[in-house]
């Protein structure tokens, strides 16, 4: 890894002249994503945990670049659906390596995993209810699986993501060792798994360990009363700074937090971050339609929507916006939002940015996590372009969709 590698990269880190190129040439909205921040993210998180096995966790940004990428800097891949394993193994990992967190899995998911064992009886699977482990015994599996835990500790950046006290995720803790002893007996139990949410920075940072914590205690107790572990899984959730102000974590100092919440463990550390590794090494590049004085808010409209990017509307998620065309213009409090009719469509309001006029060029930050990955085509829109940067070289690595794309499946 680069040893000037910054902690977190800003919007204004970025080659201001080279985005406005890509937008002349591409065209706008437009996802651009740095493939060398994606490994040098990587190798910061991997660098921390010189004794963990830390895998990417796919769901936060499944593009082939990226995955791609990744497996090249020496990652593994963690995946929570059926697709995403597809999408792991065509973009070049061994189906051996692969971990599947099946989470209220359609039959079909089950039906592909199973399958793939078959072949590749490296793959593990994780299930969080008893249904799933019932699921996979009647389809005749007896592989190797790890049961997922509810630690009752959630954390990270909003309730929506808060996994580790959210029901719908993991066996309850209590019963964990009685379900382990059942799954010992029909399956090749390797792993317990956790995931307490995402987002996780400073303020959420200790009682994320608190609930490591608590799953490296239950990974004690299968270990003593059950079996054998290879693993204890803790999932991701590292979270890095969307807001100007915060500060990144000091990844050096987690993995010293995380090793004291672990304590001694005969078996592996597994650590699957997502988040971590692509939030700031993408951003949209948008342009300006219309600009809008109201008594209320100076309105400011952009091509790109949620449709482009969800999380504004989802969580009502910070994303930093700049204006590349122009940042050193004097700033005015203004109100970003795209041309969905829904008041949700909404990027940012009463923000401070240097002053947007019609056809300026914003950039908005941290879109590699969960960005693209939601994008949607909501009032027709066709998703946009992703262009990637490596080593100095530019390529398209998803083109622009069209409208017979939108529509290409309607009968």
């Amino acid at each position: 890894m680069s040893h000037d590698s910054p902690p977190v990269r800003r919007l204004a880190d970025w080659d201001h002249d080279r985005l406005g190129r890509l937008a002349a040439e591409h065209g706008t909205p437009l996802y651009v994503l740095d493939v060398d921040r994606v490994a040098e993210n990587y190798e910061r998180f991997a660098s921390a945990f010189p004794d963990a096995h830390v895998m990417y966790a796919a769901k936060a940004h499944t593009g082939r670049a990226v995955l791609s990428k990744l497996l090249d800097t020496g990652a593994d891949i963690e995946c929570a659906a059926w697709g995403e394993l597809q999408r792991a193994i065509d973009a070049g990992a061994d189906p051996d390596t692969l971990q599947y967190t099946a989470v209220n899995p359609p039959d079909h998911d089950l039906d592909y995993a199973v399958d793939l064992a078959e072949d590749n009886p490296g793959l593990t699977v994780t299930g969080g209810a008893r249904d799933t482990f019932d699921r996979l015994e009647a389809r005749g599996y007896d592989g190797r699986v790890a049961i997922r835990v509810n630690p009752g500790i959630g954390t990270g950046h909003h309730e929506k993501v808060a996994t580790g006290k959210d029901a719908k995720f993991g066996i309850p803790y209590d019963q964990v060792p009685e379900v382990a002893e059942d799954v010992a007996e029909g399956f090749d139990l390797v792993g317990i798994h956790a995931h307490a949410g995402s987002g996780v920075l400073h303020d959420d940072l200790d009682d994320h360990c608190r609930a490591i914590g608590k799953v490296a205690d239950m990974g004690r107790k299968v270990e003593t009363e059950v079996t054998p572990l290879e693993f204890v899984d803790f999932g991701g959730g590292f979270g890095v700074p969307y807001r100007e102000d915060e500060e990144p974590l000091d990844m050096q100092v987690v993995g010293e937090k995380v090793r004291d919440a672990v304590g001694e463990l005969d078996a592996q550390i597994k650590l699957e971050p997502g988040r971590y590794v692509v939030a700031d090494a993408e951003c949209i590049l948008t342009e300006v339609n219309t600009v809008k004085e109201t008594p209320a808010a100076t309105v400011v409209g952009v091509d790109a929507s949620l449709a482009t990017l969800i999380r504004p509307a989802m969580f009502g998620s910070y994303h930093p916006i700049r204006n590349v065309t122009a940042p050193d213009r004097e700033a005015e409090p203004v109100s970003v939002g795209g041309p969905c009719c829904t008041s949700a469509d909404v990027f940012c309001t009463d923000r401070p940015i240097a002053r947007p006029e019609r056809e300026d060029l914003l950039a908005i930050g941290n879109a590699g996590a969960y960005g693209y990955e939601l994008a949607n085509q909501f009032h027709s829109q066709p998703r946009p372009a992703e262009v990637a940067i490596e080593g100095g070289e530019t390529r398209v690595v998803r083109e622009r969709e069209t409208l017979d794309d939108v529509t290409s499946l309607e009968r």
